[in-house]
């Protein structure tokens, strides 16, 4: 079994997920769209980047989406909502697009096309589609190309995925259905995150056994967090590099909700990095730039998007290059 690639390695494409349900983003809905088709540019980079596939449900928000992105393809395929980095395939090194059992983030968010919304995208780009009988998001899994993988004990391990499922199982299957033969176990993600703690608003690795993580900021509600999951990778072996955080990051109604410089999304010509307005969006920005000194890096708002609960990250799923 070939482990997937690594993010950074070249793309074919990009599936992009395109707001498409009123009554689920309501007030939201317009402002989402905006950020989502400046996303979309930004990794499209005119022409230098991947193609872009934008994904949606019905006939209006594809036409709207036509409109507001003349560079990208619009796919219309029926789902419940744009996360698909986690309802989408995972594309293993070997090009299989991997279908995993999906629960609504553990039975908290159940709607209608989700599960099988993965199956229909690689289906219509003639994939070869390999089923796995367990519970497993592509939020969850994060890996570095060479068979190491990061992942949360809070969300893999949760019994609300897989019931009774320990290290030692999560570990043979990582290793049986996805090629990943070392486990990089970090413990919680971030606070009030529904997805039970999904490690690409954590950690992500950034180059072969070199992991990206947040520096606490002042009031940080996730210090804790971010010192565990440090301390943890370096005593694994992995190099560890810090990149701000935007710190206590607050919704309309004054709570603490899980935005995070660390929903990048690694293209092939740009590092798009998600901004909230912090006062630490120039300072990621410039991190990134000396991360990834052969991309542009370019720093985008995201509120609306974290309105429904993700990011950048959240809401693509890339198809490697043959």
């Amino acid at each position: 079994m070939i482990p997937p690639k690594p993010e950074w390695a070249p793309h074919a494409a990009v599936w992009i997920g395109y707001p498409s349900h009123a009554e689920l983003w309501q007030e939201d809905l317009v402002p989402a769209r905006d950020e989502v088709v400046a996303f979309a540019r930004a990794v499209h980079a005119d022409g230098r980047g991947e193609t872009i596939l934008l994904v949606a449900a019905d006939i209006e928000a594809a036409d709207d989406a036509r409109q507001r992105a003349p560079f990208a393809e619009v796919v219309i395929q029926p789902f419940g909502d744009i996360w698909l980095r986690d309802t989408g395939p995972i594309i293993g090194g070997d090009g299989t697009a991997h279908r995993f059992r999906f629960n609504g983030w553990g039975g908290k968010y159940d709607l209608p096309g989700d599960d099988d919304i993965g199956l229909r995208l690689a289906g219509e780009r003639g994939m070869t589609v390999a089923d796995h009988d367990w519970v497993v998001e592509g939020g969850a899994l994060d890996g570095d190309g060479t068979g190491l993988v990061v992942t949360t004990e809070q969300c893999l391990l949760n019994p609300n995925r897989n019931d009774h499922f320990y290290r030692d199982a999560a570990e043979t299957r990582l290793r049986e259905d996805l090629g990943y033969d070392r486990v990089l176990w970090l413990g919680d993600g971030l606070l009030n995150d529904h997805t039970d703690g999904h490690v690409d608003n954590l950690a992500r690795f950034v180059g072969p056994n070199r992991l990206a993580i947040p520096q606490a900021a002042e009031n940080d509600p996730n210090w804790r967090i971010y010192q565990d999951a440090a301390a943890r990778a370096k005593a694994f072996g992995v190099e560890v590099v810090l990149v701000p955080s935007p710190g206590r990051v607050l919704s309309p109604d004054e709570e603490i909700i899980p935005g995070s410089h660390m929903n990048f999304y690694i293209g092939n010509a740009a590092v798009v990095v998600p901004l909230y307005g912090t006062g630490t969006d120039a300072a990621a920005v410039a991190a990134f730039a000396e991360i990834f000194p052969n991309h542009e890096v370019v720093g985008l708002r995201a509120d609306h998007i974290l309105t429904g609960g993700g990011s950048f990250h959240c809401i693509s799923q890339q198809i490697p290059a043959a």
